[in-house]
């Protein structure tokens, strides 16, 4: 209640999201236990699709001659999702970021590039695409959300960064 606010308003997310984690394993153990065996069992099922939709995006990029840094999966972090998962009445059928496929990149302009790569090939969630590279949040944290219509219709939520971003959204 007290470290990880403040690792968040500094931008420390990865430093906050285990101070969240290991305090949540402590305090609430039944809790964890239950949402993390409910994240295992998806990220079993979406495995094969997240490593498909991320050599899809690496293709899409090569091909359009957008040079990225990285590209990878992401999985939630176990108390982030607890907290999604109360305010949705335990349906993580509405959590649309439980896994989601992170682009780094080497500038701004390749950000937004590759933001319409992804929306050519993939049809997006309408509502569903926020641009925190234009309108930061408070604690400085900048990067490009969209969810879209993946392989065989299911739903993967993209975000797009620089390396800058990207290390100061994970470091601070």
């Amino acid at each position: 209640e007290i470290y990880a606010p403040i690792a968040n308003r500094l931008g420390m997310g990865e430093m906050r999201g285990e101070l969240e984690d290991s305090a949540f394993a402590n305090a609430y153990q039944k809790e964890y236990g239950a949402v993390k065996t409910l994240l295992e069992k998806i990220i079993h099922k979406k495995e094969r699709l997240i490593e498909q939709t991320i050599k899809q995006a690496k293709i899409d990029m090569e091909e359009n001659g957008i040079r990225f840094v990285d590209v990878d999966g992401r999985i939630k972090r176990l108390y982030s999702l607890y907290k999604q998962l109360q305010r949705y009445d335990p349906d993580i059928s509405k959590i649309y970021d439980v896994i989601a496929v992170r682009s780094i990149v080497s500038n701004v302009s390749d950000c937004y590039a590759v933001l319409g790569l992804i929306h050519k090939h993939w049809k997006p969630l309408p509502g569903r695409i926020k641009d925190y590279i234009a309108l930061p949040k408070p604690n400085g944290y900048q990067s490009i959300h969209t969810t879209v219509f993946c392989i065989d219709k299911q739903i993967v939520e993209f975000q797009i960064r620089t390396l800058e971003m990207h290390r100061e959204s994970e470091m601070g």
